[in-house]
């Protein structure tokens, strides 16, 4: 069963230089065994100028090497030209689905099929039938679910469900930009300094001990989620897809890992042994799934579906 189970490579929620952006995902194009692969802005429009001339030639070298391309929407709309965006994207997507990331881009959407991203809060099997009804074929579901609450809305079957299982975790976006704040610098006037971070900035508590991470206006986990072993559980429990957020780790090699589990190719233990190998420098979570604090690492204990 698990070996049907899809993977997906979310938006980069990090301010990476074009270059790299557009070569990161030609790599991905080329090397990666992902079935779906997420292009566009989330987290700060400023950004986006930067890259979006590439993402036509990226679309097309993705669909050219059989992945399916999703546009992903802005995840905070703030101004009209930012509302413009969201309903040009909306209109314009081709034969694209696109990923809503706040409720004003699934409003614009609805009718059409779609995806609602992790931003969205479906938390219940009440909200993932009336996203349904509006048209989202996919719903890629907040973090923070414990596993039981995911095998509820499984079993609806009201549209493929999507787990996040790789990399720190979105939790929260807010107008501010605290990116800009750390350097004394104005968001209006930020330098796009969030560029100095390809992972995010590491906040400490006052203790000295790593707490969160920040990337531009996101608030993100210091931890990196990790569910290689809760992979065949998941599925069991009716997860049909499961996401990989881009980081600057090699992640055609994390993307191998995953899906060497899921195919039975490789022991979960093993995998992820070489999980950190690969991001030496991370420390790894999977608390929410299990209904314990996010940044704990619970082992050897069986999801509770």
């Amino acid at each position: 069963m698990s070996a049907d189970a899809k993977l997906s490579i979310g938006p980069c929620l990090f301010n990476w230089k074009a270059e790299v952006w557009r070569d990161f995902y030609f790599r991905i194009a080329d090397e990666a065994p992902v079935d779906t692969v997420h292009l566009g802005e989330v987290v700060c429009s400023k950004r986006a100028p930067f890259f979006e001339k590439y993402i036509p030639d990226v679309a097309e070298r993705l669909s050219a090497a059989g992945k399916d391309v999703v546009l992903s929407s802005l995840a905070l709309v703030m101004t009209e030209r930012e509302r413009d965006g969201i309903r040009s994207l909306a209109a314009g997507a081709g034969d694209f689905l696109v990923e809503a990331n706040d409720y004003s881009a699934a409003a614009a959407l609805a009718g059409k099929p779609h995806v609602i991203g992790p931003l969205v809060n479906v938390y219940n099997e009440g909200t993932l039938a009336y996203v349904a009804r509006k048209g989202a074929v996919r719903v890629c579901l907040p973090p923070e679910l414990p596993a039981a609450t995911i095998a509820v809305m499984a079993a609806e079957k009201q549209a493929e469900i999507e787990v996040m299982a790789f990399g720190r975790l979105p939790l929260a976006i807010s107008a501010r930009c605290y990116h800009a704040r750390s350097r004394n610098l104005h968001k209006d006037g930020c330098q796009y300094v969030c560029g100095d971070d390809a992972d995010g900035m590491v906040v400490d508590t006052m203790e000295g001990k790593p707490f969160l991470t920040v990337n531009g206006t996101q608030t993100m986990s210091y931890h990196y989620l990790n569910l290689l072993s809760e992979l065949q559980s998941l599925t069991t429990l009716g997860v049909g897809r499961f996401r990989l957020s881009p980081h600057s780790c090699d992640m055609v090699a994390v993307a191998r890992l995953f899906r060497d589990v899921l195919d039975g190719k490789l022991a979960a233990a093993e995998a992820e042994e070489l999980l950190e190998k690969l991001n030496p420098d991370a420390e790894f979570s999977n608390g929410y799934i299990h209904g314990q604090p996010g940044h704990m690492m619970v082992v050897g204990e069986t999801l509770a579906g």
